[in-house]
C-alpha cells in the first residue's frame, strides 16, 4: 500500500505562495480544484508501494514570520466555511488549504443557529476585503441528521430527548429538511418506498444535501445587502469514503464540486428532483451504501 504525505511548506519565494482569489467565482474554482487534488492524492493508495505526496505552499506572513513588523499575522481568509463538527471532516485539508485561507465555523449538523450567524456576520463585517465566498459543507453519514431521521422514522425516540434540551433543539431544527426530503422521495418513488432496503440511508443523504443547500440559500439572501465585494454562497456535501464533494444542482446532471443553492421555491423543486435522480440516492434505495462517486 502506498503511503500518503501532505506537506505544508512555509516560505515567501516568488511562485510558491498562491495569490488570493479575486472574486467569488475564482474562490469556488480554487476550492473545487483543491478538493480534486486532495481526493486524487488517495486514488492510488492501494498501489503496492511508493509515496503519494502533496505540497501545500503557505506564506511565512501567515505565521507571523515575515513581513512588516513580524509577529501576529493579520487575518485574511478568502472563504468562510460552515461545516459540521464531525472530526472526520478536516476542512482545510480536504480543500488543500493552509492557515489563514479559510474562516471555519463548525457545529453539529452545520445548522444556522444564532452563534453561527453571528460568526459569519463578523467575517462579513471585518474580513470583507479578502472574503469572497461562504461555503456550507455537509457530509455523508452525518450523525446529527441521522438522529433527526431516526426520530422521524420512530417518533417514540423523541421522548428520550425530553431532558436533553440542546440536542433536542438541534434535532428540531433539522426536522423540516428531513420531512421535506421524505415527502419528495415518496412523490418520486412511490408511497411504498419506505419498504426498500436502503430507504433510511437514502433519506439521511437526501436530508444532508437539502440541509446544506437550504442553509446556503438562507445565507445568500441574508448577506445580499451586507456583502462587500460580491461575496457569494455555495454548498456541497463531503463524501467520507470518496473524499470528494458532491452537490446535485438545478437543471444539470453534474454533481461534482460546490454548487450554487436554489434561488427560489421553484428551483428548490428542481433541486429536489436532481437529488432524487442522482445515482447516489438511487443506489442507496436499492441497498448499496457505497455508490460510485461522480454520478
Amino acid at each position: 500500500m502506498k503511503s500518503v504525505e501532505i506537506i505544508y511548506r512555509c516560505g515567501d519565494d516568488v511562485g510558491t505562495v498562491r495569490a488570493r482569489p479575486a472574486d467569488a467565482g475564482a474562490a469556488r474554482l480554487r476550492m473545487d480544484g483543491g478538493n480534486r487534488a486532495f481526493s486524487a492524492l488517495f486514488a492510488q493508495v492501494d498501489a503496492p508501494s511508493g509515496t503519494a505526496r502533496r505540497v501545500i505552499p503557505i506564506s511565512g506572513q501567515d505565521f507571523g514570520l515575515t513581513g512588516p513588523g513580524a509577529g501576529a499575522p493579520s487575518q485574511h481568509p478568502y472563504a468562510a466555511v460552515l461545516g459540521c463538527a464531525d472530526a472526520r471532516v478536516p476542512i482545510e485539508l480536504i480543500f488543500n488549504e493552509g492557515p489563514n485561507d479559510l474562516f471555519v465555523v463548525r457545529v453539529a449538523g452545520n445548522t444556522l443557529g444564532d452563534d453561527v450567524r453571528g460568526s459569519l456576520k463578523y467575517a462579513l463585517e471585518h474580513l470583507g476585503n479578502s472574503l469572497k465566498l461562504i461555503v456550507v459543507l455537509g457530509h455523508s453519514q452525518c450523525g446529527a441528521v441521522t438522529e433527526a431521521v431516526d426520530i422521524f422514522l420512530d417518533p417514540s425516540g423523541y421522548v428520550g430527548l425530553a431532558a436533553k434540551h440542546s440536542i433536542r433543539g438541534l434535532v428540531d431544527r433539522l426536522q423540516v429538511v428531513v420531512q421535506a426530503s421524505a415527502k419528495r422521495i415518496a412523490s418520486v418513488f412511490g408511497t411504498d418506498v419506505a419498504r426498500r432496503p436502503g430507504y433510511r440511508d437514502a433519506l439521511i443523504e437526501a436530508a444532508v444535501v437539502t440541509n446544506a443547500a437550504l442553509a446556503a440559500h438562507t445565507l445568500k439572501r441574508e448577506i445580499g445587502s451586507d456583502a462587500v465585494g460580491g461575496v457569494d454562497a455555495v454548498f456541497g456535501v463531503y463524501l467520507l469514503s470518496e473524499r470528494s464533494v458532491w452537490a446535485p444542482r438545478c437543471g444539470s446532471d453534474e454533481v461534482t464540486g460546490l454548487a450554487a443553492p436554489p434561488a427560489d421555491g421553484k428551483n428548490f423543486v428542481e433541486f429536489a428532483n436532481a437529488v432524487m435522480r442522482s445515482h447516489r440516492i438511487q443506489a442507496m434505495l436499492d441497498g448499496s451504501r457505497q455508490p460510485r462517486e461522480g454520478r
